[in-house]
């Protein structure tokens, strides 16, 4: 080496020319020692990367005559006139007859045998082809590099031209040797036997490692390619096959239950299998083919098996079916179609077990409700995970079930369930001995909230609740004011301020009422007229409360002082508002002196008007106390019948039937174990007329709503297609009630007759709106 200097900043290179023959021979020899595994001193490993560097840095002959013409200096410039074709092919020589030799080493091996000798040869060689990478480092930088650069095709950074040769010259002869090695092993394992993973796992490695792009030898990362063709494929074939085999083989012989613990099981399996050996990029394609075989090829079996669960309450199996069947693309479709069939049919034979019970009794109806739902909602939110598309078929048959079922056809209309839901409020909060505790009450007031959801006709639910709070504010019936305003709340949250803004005012009017009380009492002190009987009122906003106007009848004189007296008081602060008495909501007491014991009798405003006619004589025809009171007749014959019931009069007929001719006495030897009782019943007749009245008023507040909705529409549009407008009415009014399309097209008629619309000409199922 005399004469040369070397250039340890690896800047410029001397102008010696070295010939490959002069380093090949030592360079060689390290070579075969670092593939050999023989150990390496720093010093040595150094020596072989020198030989690289002289040689690349050296300068070409056929260069010389060409560099001394550029200049007087001679220099070599920008390392144009680097060497290295001739070294890299002796290297590339030399990894192929080792490999060749090692060939031969592993041409009969089969099984375990082959994969341990490859696996052993990979690691080593692998490990080898790193350190010559090493030493031929300053080649792959300047030579190599600028080859790559310059476009030429087949060359490559020492370590993968040793990845190329290993592919070329061993892995291509025995791959299929050793592909299949590795998958009778997989085979194995799923049979339940324990295998030397490292085998496959070095295996994996080694393939995934010849993935080079060889278009573009330095572009980072691997291909997979080898990977994919010499392995996945035929490895997704096989589990495709074997499992095929093994379920068909297993459903033959156990029930569905047992087949999904199985599959839950194999797909854990496979699962643990990429992340041990397998590629991570597997694990999509190896789970889909899984899921096909395992699950989406049997889901005839799961859907007949998933009503056999349903019916028998399997919940943790259905929960297992749910979360295998949610692996495949639109495979739950089939089970929400039946669990809302069976949700739907299970609703209907609850409530045709309660048989006439259920249509007499709200709470029974609602209860019976409530049990439904309560058990499929905690299966859909444990067993099915809450899932969307479970929450809607509940959602779907619980609409179904409440809206129509036996009692709804017994009564011929759909609007019954709202009708009950209605009275199971009044139940719960109208004062009674059963009232539950304020935090019981709130929690069976949501669970009202549940069914009032699934209502379609909510403004029938209005109409009732409206009658009945009403009727509880009036005669201070509640058991609880912050029940009432958290109902109110409730409703107002699920339908919006104007459906609760009537609720809202007649609690509004009960407070007012109560200020109203105290100035009369106070104006009757300054006044010094106190009345001789206790008196108190309630003024109502016509326009809020449900009730109807009563007919007039001759006021007890007792009564009367009370009344034109307050009606002064009142006009004298409210001039311009009249006041309309409903007799038929008031109530008072009367104390009975004229039995053994004195009683206490709460009556109603026409029974105290019957009875005050005992006060002047002790026997009366029903004819004379119509006179005398001008009850209408057919009420009249309903309070005396009350009275007659409840023993404090007599009749002397036989007759079953009361008739105006009736004698009707007063009966001294009545006794009570109360001495205060109540006596004020609901007339038979006023029931039948009030229901009578909110159903007409249902109808006609609806024909208002649909109308309204009609001009609402068309008033935005300008003009709109009969079928269009109709839809859009249905979509508008979903929330409050479901309207008839034929009520729908009378409404329509309606507002062309009052030109609001008019057909366009020419079309008769187009309108315009007319401003």
């Amino acid at each position: 080496m005399s004469g040369y200097r070397q250039n340890t900043n690896h800047g410029p290179p001397g102008l010696k020319q070295i010939d490959l023959d002069q380093i090949w021979g030592d360079l060689e020899e390290g070579i075969k020692q670092v593939y050999n595994r023989q150990g390496m001193f720093k010093q040595r490993y150094m020596e072989l990367y020198t030989h690289v560097y002289n040689y690349c840095t050296s300068v070409h002959q056929q260069s010389n005559s060409r560099q001394n013409q550029k200049g007087k200096k001679g220099i070599v410039t920008g390392g144009a006139q680097l060497v290295g074709l001739e070294l890299y092919k002796r290297l590339r020589d030399f990894l192929r007859n080792y490999l060749i030799e090692l060939y031969k080493q592993g041409i009969d091996l089969m099984d375990e045998d082959v994969l341990k000798f490859y696996t052993k040869q990979w690691d080593e060689y692998q490990f080898s082809s790193k350190v010559l990478n090493g030493v031929c480092s300053y080649l792959n930088r300047h030579w190599v590099r600028r080859e790559c650069e310059e476009g030429r095709k087949g060359i490559f950074e020492i370590y993968q031209l040793a990845l190329v040769i290993w592919r070329d010259n061993l892995f291509k002869h025995l791959n299929k040797q050793v592909t299949n090695a590795v998958l009778k092993l997989i085979e194995r394992e799923r049979n339940g036997e324990t295998i030397n993973t490292r085998l496959v796992s070095g295996v994996i490695n080694c393939y995934v490692e010849l993935g080079l792009n060889e278009e573009d030898p330095g572009a980072k990362g691997q291909t997979l390619s080898v990977y994919k063709e010499s392995f996945e494929n035929q490895f997704l074939d096989d589990t495709k096959r074997f499992y095929t085999r093994e379920s068909g083989e297993f459903l033959r012989h156990n029930p569905v239950t047992e087949y999904m613990k199985k599959v839950e099981l194999r797909l854990q399996e496979e699962q643990k299998r990429v992340q041990v050996y397998l590629h991570q990029t597997t694990h999509e394609r190896l789970a889909k083919t899984c899921e096909k075989v395992l699950i989406e090829k049997h889901l005839d079996i799961f859907h007949a098996e998933f009503q056999n669960l349903l019916d028998t309450d399997k919940n943790v199996d259905l929960g297992r079916m749910y979360q295998l069947v949610a692996r495949i693309p639109n495979g739950l479709g089939e089970l929400k179609n039946l669990l809302e069939s069976h949700i739907y049919n299970q609703g209907l034979a609850a409530i045709d077990k309660c048989g006439d019970t259920a249509a007499n009794d709200p709470k029974i109806y609602v209860n019976t409700i409530l049990e439904v739902h309560k058990k499929y909602n905690a299966l859909v939110l444990i067993a099915f995970n809450n899932d969307s598309g479970f929450v809607a078929a509940l959602d779907k048959a619980c609409g179904r079930f409440i809206n129509n079922n036996s009692v709804t056809k017994t009564a011929n209309t759909s609007s019954k369930s709202p009708e009950l839901l209605a009275k199971y409020c009044d139940v719960l909060l109208k004062k009674s001995s059963k009232n539950p505790e304020e935090a019981e009450l709130e929690d069976t007031l949501n669970q009202v909230m549940v069914v009032f959801k699934y209502i379609e006709d909510k403004d029938v639910y209005q109409k009732f609740y409206s009658k009945m709070l009403a009727k509880r504010l009036v005669s201070h019936m509640s058991a609880s004011d912050d029940a009432e305003a958290s109902m109110i709340s409730k409703l107002k949250q699920a339908c919006g301020f104007e459906y609760t803004s009537k609720l809202q005012r007649m609690f509004q009017d009960i407070g007012v009422s109560k200020d109203l009380n105290d100035h009369f009492r106070k104006h009757l002190v300054k006044s010094c007229e106190p009345l001789d009987i206790d008196f108190s009122i309630q003024v109502l906003s016509s326009g809020s409360w449900p009730f109807q106007h009563s007919f007039s009848f001759s006021l007890p004189t007792e009564l009367e002082r009370s009344v034109h007296r307050f009606t002064t008081f009142y006009s004298s602060q409210h001039s311009g508002r009249k006041l309309n008495w409903l007799y038929s909501m008031s109530k008072g007491e009367l104390h009975a002196n004229c039995f053994k014991n004195k009683y206490t009798l709460q009556a109603s405003t026409y029974q105290m008007a019957v009875l005050l006619q005992y006060n002047t004589a002790t026997s009366w025809t029903i004819q004379q106390l119509h006179e005398s009171t001008q009850i209408k007749m057919d009420y009249l014959l309903q309070v005396v019948q009350i009275l007659v019931k409840a023993k404090l009069l007599v009749t002397n007929d036989d007759e079953a039937e009361l008739s105006p001719s009736t004698t009707v006495d007063l009966y001294f030897g009545y006794k009570n174990k109360k001495l205060r009782v109540n006596i004020n019943m609901p007339l038979k007749t006023e029931l039948k007329v009030e229901q009578e009245a909110t159903h007409k008023h249902i109808e006609s507040d609806r024909k208002i709503l649909i109308q309204a909705a009609i001009v609402r529409i068309m008033k935005m549009r300008k003009t709109l297609k009969h079928a269009q407008l109709v839809a859009e009415v249905l979509n508008q009014l979903n929330s409050r009630f479901k309207p008839r399309v034929q009520l729908i097209k009378r409404c329509i008629d309606g507002l062309i007759e009052k030109e609001y619309l008019e057909r366009v000409e020419g079309q008769k199922d187009t309108y315009n709106y007319l401003a």
